[in-house]
């Protein structure tokens, strides 16, 4: 007996119906898994992260704190206004520290009645009996200075020794259980990632197959197929399209009463997690400069290893920023330093510079292959130097808006120190936790040359291998043949001036004058090489290389250098 056609087709789309259902069934438990880990890194594992690393921040600063506290206890006769206001600040940090751990802990506590979430609970279990290390830790360490200090002002050496060394173990306890703490954090983050990576490929798999489906069921039953079927069909085709090209700002609106409604809903959680992810990424991408992930990902920097590169390092240092630290409130010297650093690194990275970390006030950066090519990376830095002094004016005009106030405001210069050669470049760090950066004696010659601008009295020093590199495009002048701290050899240290259209002619002249002085200074011609440097003062009266240049010639006229003098001049300090 033959099966009428009717009852055939009934046949294949009640199958097909079936199996759209459970792929949309297995659809849905896919994106709720991923939405389960999203939702467990967005509500408990980034906010734990950002709270731990705050409290980092917090103990870093609070040795910061011990440091000074320990350096004025070494005077010999302490400020108590210093110590004082260190002693504060020590306090506060810690108290603010313990605040935080404690808010940690009740997140925690928060995870253990958490519904419908796939959660690592026996890694939150472990942090959460780790929490309290870094109280106890830090308790310790706050009190062993505070016996420290004791100790100290009874003047018993012996006492003050042994509590020094407990001091410095248990700071190294701090740093070792915030580590830890850390470490723990970052497997959560790590876990989750990965397990949402594994969802998004399933996700993405069944997205396919069900796109299969529909296609084929279009092919075969194209004349029985209804709008309404065919319409939410090509929206998921269109969607999963969009996502597969980039765009993650897509929505798929199906509004028929089935299963393909469910999975376009389903669709949508999934691109919101996946802008999610993107989110997180680009929030990242503030730690470490994007062209460096980028290289990691792309296998176009090395992993593991270092590389010999000729590169360009440069160092900048707000002048007079400790002093005028003292006079702002932490979080006024935060937003200080946050405005700084934000017109700095915008210019930094415009020219193609890589910023390598921010020390404190200073900046670290470097130009070379393969992020610059071979031959501009000096000029590049050079031009980012000139650059940031043209937006230091700009930035002290922000700085009412930007604190908050309108009177006192901290005066901002800058001193830079640039220096090209080669140097080992490669990610350097513990297996825990690395950096992509630079080391080198080069590294050194330019944080030496930034040091170097409080002896002359200039704001951009740089090495000679820079200026030969950086060609004409630029205007330097030779400041004088220095040895540095850490170098045995003398290095020769020029000013980076401008650009040679926009200087004056009075600037020239003033320029012209000073080398002709320098030559008489090395040859030992002291009133022709005085007379010279006078000449400059004339051209430019605040030019404080002739000024210092001065000071040595009156000094070489009383007690003249010996015959194997050559006119190297050793920097006592870094």
């Amino acid at each position: 007996m033959k099966r009428p056609i009717s009852l055939g087709i009934f046949g294949v789309a009640v199958a097909l119906l079936v199996l759209m259902v459970a792929v949309a069934w297995i659809s849905v438990v896919n994106f709720r898994q991923l939405n389960s880990q999203v939702r467990a890194m967005s509500d408990y594992y980034l906010p734990l992260e950002q709270q731990l690393a705050s409290v980092e921040i917090l103990l870093r600063q609070q040795m910061v704190h011990m440091e000074r506290i320990l350096a004025e206890l070494g005077k010999a006769n302490p400020e108590p206004d210093v110590l004082a206001k260190e002693s504060e600040g020590f306090d506060n940090r810690g108290i603010n520290a313990d605040q935080i751990v404690d808010s940690s802990r009740r997140l925690l506590s928060q995870t253990q009645q958490a519904q419908g979430m796939d959660l690592d609970r026996v890694t939150l279990a472990l942090l959460d009996r780790q929490l309290p290390n870094i109280q106890t830790s830090r308790q310790h360490f706050h009190a062993t200075l505070r016996r420290f200090e004791l100790e100290t002002r009874e003047g018993n050496p012996r006492s003050v020794q042994i509590v020094r060394e407990e001091l410095l173990r248990q700071k190294e306890v701090v740093d070792e259980q915030t580590q830890k703490t850390l470490d723990l954090l970052s497997r959560l983050t790590r876990g989750a990632v990965t397990r949402a990576k594994l969802e998004e490929v399933r996700a993405v798999r069944l997205n396919w197959v069900i796109t299969g489906v529909a296609t084929a069921l279009g092919l075969v039953f194209a004349a029985f197929a209804t709008r309404s079927l065919v319409g939410p069909v090509r929206q998921l085709l269109g969607g999963t399209r969009a996502v597969e090209s980039g765009n993650l700002e897509v929505s798929i609106d199906v509004k028929t009463p089935d299963e393909l409604a469910l999975l376009a809903d389903s669709f949508n959680s999934m691109v919101a997690g996946l802008r999610e992810k993107k989110r997180v990424t680009e929030t990242f991408g503030k730690y470490v400069d994007p062209r460096i992930v980028s290289g990691l990902l792309e296998n176009r920097l090395p992993a593991e290893g270092g590389q010999r590169q000729v590169m360009t390092i440069f160092f900048s240092d707000i002048a007079g920023f400790t002093h005028t630290c003292e006079g702002l409130m932490p979080d006024t010297a935060v937003r200080f330093l946050n405005g700084y650093f934000s017109f700095m690194s915008q210019i930094i990275r415009a020219e193609q510079g890589i910023i390598d970390k921010y020390i404190g006030d200073a900046v670290m950066a470097f130009w070379g292959p393969p992020f610059t090519d071979e031959i501009h990376h000096a000029e590049l830095c050079c031009r980012a130097s000139l650059a940031q002094l043209q937006q230091l004016e700009p930035f002290r005009r922000s700085l009412p808006e930007l604190l908050g106030v309108r009177f006192g405001l901290p005066e901002v210069d800058v001193r830079m120190g640039i220096a090209t050669g080669e140097v080992t470049v490669g990610n350097i760090g513990s297996d825990a936790a690395r950096g992509y950066t630079v080391i080198g004696d080069t590294v050194n010659l330019a944080s030496r040359l930034e040091q170097a601008n409080k002896l002359y009295g200039t704001r951009v020093l740089v090495s000679e291998a820079t200026r030969q590199l950086a060609g004409d495009t630029l205007a330097f002048r030779e400041i004088d043949s220095l040895r540095v701290m850490g170098k045995t050899e003398p290095v020769r240290v020029f000013e980076l001036v401008g650009l040679p259209d926009n200087l004056s002619t009075e600037q020239e002249e003033g320029l012209n004058k000073f080398q002709a002085a320098l030559a008489h200074y090395r040859a030992r011609h002291w009133e022709q090489a005085e007379d010279g440097f006078r000449q400059v003062l004339e051209v430019i009266p605040d030019d404080g290389p002739s000024r210092v240049f001065l000071k040595r010639i009156a000094a070489f006229k009383q007690v003249p250098p010996g015959d194997a003098w050559n006119a190297v001049w050793i920097a006592q300090s870094k």
